[in-house]
């Protein structure tokens, strides 16, 4: 396993919540996602999360959609220092935020306008479904999970990967693996599920083929291998199958090494075509 520090940029909302897990024995893996995951794990890290402040990772999550780490790091870091503190709830101090100015704080995330609305709209709900930052923390990390994910996606702004990513790395569940768009297309390109899933049939493909216990780091994982190696319109594999360290384990789904064209999996041409 790598001995590099996992970024600390989006991929789990900060440095702190997670601790080694067990390296797994090599050839145990029971379904070609599993051994996927196991892959990527030696590669990079296997760990396990949860424990991240509840609220602040909903906030963190809404900060990401639809824009880069690049961009939504420092929009969270200045997010927080305008609003949060040790001794502040932070539901209370976003919910009465001016909209304009906390958009102006969070504008380098991009839709800036849109996403300080969503926040405030959901601080509020907070308050008023729970009453602090606390109490919502306390049901993330020990409520039934399936309740608190439709709960989350009840929330205006707040979809799938949203509530897995708050499920994951506040509430430290395992079997839940976000899709983001790096998994979306990995998955579809590896073959581990099928080319034309959406972001929640590719969910429940690997969350049925991936066990609980590696999903946390299987994501995480993923994404740094879609930055590294499987990016959307360079994938490795167009420098031969050496460069690649999945080679053995994809189905180059949509990639045409021949060729050196790349397309969305669920656009791949057949043999016949």
């Amino acid at each position: 396993m790598s001995e590099d520090a996992e970024p600390t940029e989006n991929i789990s909302g900060g440095d702190e919540g997670w601790t080694e897990f067990a390296e797994t024995a090599a050839g145990d893996a029971s379904t070609r996602a599993e051994a996927v995951v196991d892959r990527l794990g030696e590669m990079y890290w296997q760990k396990a999360y949860g424990g991240r402040d509840a609220f602040e990772c909903l906030v963190r999550t809404i900060l990401s959609q639809n824009t880069s780490d690049k961009a939504s790091q420092p929009a969270h870091d200045a997010l927080m220092e305008r609003y949060g503190g040790a001794d502040l709830d932070l539901a209370e101090r976003l919910a009465a935020a001016d909209q304009s100015e906390l958009a102006e704080t969070i504008s380098g995330a991009g839709l800036y306008n849109q996403k300080s609305e969503v926040i405030i709209q959901t601080a509020e709900w907070v308050l008023e479904e729970y009453g602090s930052e606390t109490a919502f923390d306390e049901f993330v990390q020990s409520g039934d999970p399936s309740a608190v994910r439709d709960t989350l996606l009840s929330v205006t702004g707040v979809g799938p990967k949203t509530a897995d990513c708050v499920l994951l790395f506040s509430g430290g569940r395992g079997g839940v693996f976000p899709v983001d768009t790096h998994v979306h297309r990995i998955a579809r390109r590896l073959g581990v599920a099928p080319a034309d899933a959406d972001h929640e049939g590719v969910r429940a493909e690997l969350e049925r083929d991936v066990p609980a216990e590696k999903c946390g780091f299987g994501h995480t994982a993923m994404i740094q291998f879609g930055r590294e190696y499987c990016t959307a319109r360079k994938p490795a594999c167009l420098e031969g199958p050496e460069a690649c360290p999945m080679e053995d384990l994809c189905d180059q789904t949509g990639v045409y090494p021949a060729t050196g064209e790349v397309e969305d999996p669920a656009e791949a041409r057949t043999d016949a075509d």
